[in-house]
């Protein structure tokens, strides 16, 4: 199915990869009834019910959106490719945080776009991105996602299968680089930090808050949405500065703010989030 999309979406024609994607989107969230029931829940929680037919609509939204975002990714490094255009609220704090000189860790999520953090970065700040995260279950999947992020210049490690992982990405950062990680997933295994979400008890991992903790670098909680074709948005948080060698309080206030991020921008923006799980 990913070769597909990648196929499609590299070399289809501009209104295919318009047009295309929302409707393969729709087709699957009426088959694929477990993500399905997942979203609904999802949306459960981050605003009041619309009715059946406006919850059942704000269902097929998200899959449309995931789909369109996947191929205009997918599409990164073919001939056609070009990177879409985007408005970033709070550039100011990606300079405070980059002022300090200790690298930068970006705190994301499963949103509309949000790889397009990376290269928006990369090209106006000269920032080299590397992107961590627990590898693909499907290796083809795995590949051609892998591929799609380097076109765009971006660096990738999997953190889930490298037992030096956390070395790689403290090296980075040591070099002035930028380090993006997601804190809406928790992989089984994975070191987590108690928070309070949605209203709820929850957990987000301690990845990224170790990292600070260990290098010094501020973290940015930053997000995205695509707003329509090649046209998205960037929210960015004030930085989080954790001292080295923190406290637990001091790192759980911390996790707090991240988690306090991502809930703000999800509410805001419920059928940008990609969470099928």
């Amino acid at each position: 199915m990913r070769r597909l999309a990648r196929l499609g979406s590299a070399y289809g024609p501009e209104w295919f990869v318009r047009v295309a994607p929302p409707a393969i989107g729709v087709a699957v969230c009426l088959v694929a009834s477990d993500r399905r029931r997942a979203i609904a829940r999802n949306l459960r929680r981050l605003r009041p019910s619309r009715g059946a037919i406006g919850d059942a609509a704000d269902v097929g939204r998200t899959f449309a959106a995931y789909a369109s975002c996947l191929a205009e990714i997918l599409r990164a490094g073919s001939p056609r490719a070009r990177l879409p255009e985007a408005v970033v609220w709070g550039d100011r704090h990606f300079e405070d945080a980059l002022e300090d000189r200790r690298g930068l860790i970006i705190a994301t999520a499963h949103t509309g776009g949000w790889e397009i953090v990376g290269p928006l970065l990369s090209r106006d700040r000269g920032l080299k991105i590397m992107i961590a995260e627990a590898p693909e279950a499907d290796a083809t999947a795995r590949t051609i996602q892998d591929g799609a992020r380097r076109a765009q210049g971006l660096l990738v490690t999997h953190v889930g299968d490298d037992p030096l992982a956390t070395l790689t990405l403290a090296r980075h950062l040591r070099g002035n680089g930028a380090v993006a990680l997601q804190i809406d997933r928790l992989p089984p295994g994975m070191r987590t930090r108690a928070v309070v979400a949605f209203g709820e008890p929850s957990r987000i991992p301690e990845g990224p808050l170790r990292l600070a903790a260990l290098t010094g670098a501020p973290i940015v909680a930053a997000f995205a949405s695509r707003t329509g074709h090649r046209r998205y948005e960037v929210v960015a948080a004030p930085p989080i500065r954790v001292a080295r060698g923190a406290a637990d309080r001091e790192i759980d206030i911390a996790a707090q703010r991240l988690a306090d991020s991502m809930e703000a921008f999800v509410r805001a923006h419920p059928t940008q989030w990609f969470h099928f799980v």
